[in-house]
């Protein structure tokens, strides 16, 4: 794709996100309007997806897929991420219709391996799609297959914290960044931006789901960054960090911004419960 950016980053099974920016899809942004920013959360409809441990969940990828072994990873974190706003941006009949149990935490496991799938095919700045290979995806892979597959009926972008913000007025947010490894371990209150965690090395590339604008702090009309939470659904079963809910301040966004997409999936309105 001409102009596009694309930035890679290894893939192992527990991550597998790939920031791609395609100035075409950049122009839909919203830009900040300077209306009033407010704490706001958006719960996902399904319990806390597991990428990482998919035989103990009974998905055997092998039958499923026509593959010579199971795997007990995959670096699906787009796929999951896509799946937990889904649930939050469709009601509960219209994910039925699309095939997404919101019940059953193994079906909407499985149902998120073939929206990856699909993301894979979509990124075309490479030759390689799963289950050939699990090559990872992008944020704006899986929004085309979203869109694609009619689940979305178009996405909006954001790159700076005050249209993240704006943005979170209406809905949750899939966020891609790099993953450094002091991530992996969050503080007890879910945090994984504590401490020195830039001295850390990245891990690879990571895809979650912006469910909730905790705290947000201005002044004299100027948004606070250190004073304002983020909190995201992660994809490594409900055991990680907060009950499977990750915690940021917006100046790790700041900080990582050149690093990071930000696109929300919509419906038109009048489609959105």
């Amino acid at each position: 794709m001409p102009d596009t950016t694309v930035r890679t980053y290894d893939t192992p099974a527990h991550l597998g996100r790939h920031q791609v920016l395609d100035p075409r899809s950049l122009a839909y942004r919203r830009r900040y309007d300077g209306q009033p920013l407010r704490a706001s959360a958006w719960e996902p409809r399904i319990p806390v997806l597991d990428q990482r441990n998919l035989r103990q969940q009974g998905i055997h990828l092998s039958k499923a897929y026509g593959l010579e072994d199971d795997v007990d990873a995959l670096a699906s974190c787009t796929g999951n991420a896509a799946t937990a706003l889904l649930s939050n941006l469709l009601t509960k009949e219209q994910a039925a219709a699309a095939g997404l149990d919101v019940d059953d935490a193994a079906a909407a496991q499985r149902f998120a391996i073939d929206l990856y799938a699909s993301a894979t095919e979509r990124d075309q700045w490479h030759d390689l799609a799963w289950p050939v290979q699990d090559c990872g995806s992008s944020g704006l892979g899986v929004a085309k297959a979203m869109r694609g597959r009619g689940l979305i009926d178009q996405y909006a972008h954001a790159t700076t914290a005050e249209e993240l913000c704006m943005l979170l007025q209406t809905g949750p947010v899939l966020m891609g960044l790099p993953w450094y490894a002091a991530f992996n371990e969050p503080d007890r209150d879910g945090f994984i931006d504590a401490g020195d965690w830039a001295s850390s090395p990245v891990e690879g590339g990571h895809e979650v789901c912006i469910t909730a604008l905790e705290a947000v702090a201005t002044a004299d009309g100027e948004l606070l960054p250190e004073h304002s939470v983020l909190r995201f659904r992660n994809s490594w079963g409900s055991g990680w960090a907060d009950h499977g809910d990750g915690r940021l301040f917006l100046t790790t966004y700041l900080e990582l911004r050149d690093e990071i997409d930000l696109i929300q999936p919509r419906l038109d309105p009048g489609k959105r419960p």
